[in-house]
């Protein structure tokens, strides 16, 4: 029998409590300013990567999308 070393759910759950705990008092507009921001640093955090990606065979080849 194989052992799990990670459990993707578990660590979901994990996520999700913790960030449930953090907003639990906020009103509605202050939930909806807390994922406002979240995305947008999401967002900052998936272009530097985008703009950081070096370009291999796969890109080269025309099979990654860019």
């Amino acid at each position: 029998m194989k052992t799990k070393t990670f459990d993707c759910v578990e660590m979901k759950r994990r996520g999700a409590t913790r960030i449930h705990e953090a907003i639990k008092d906020f009103t509605f507009e202050e939930k909806v300013a807390y994922w406002e921001k979240r995305s947008r640093e999401y967002q900052e955090v998936v272009q530097e990567r985008r703009a950081t990606r070096s370009e291999g065979p796969a890109e080269e080849s025309g099979l990654r999308p860019k």
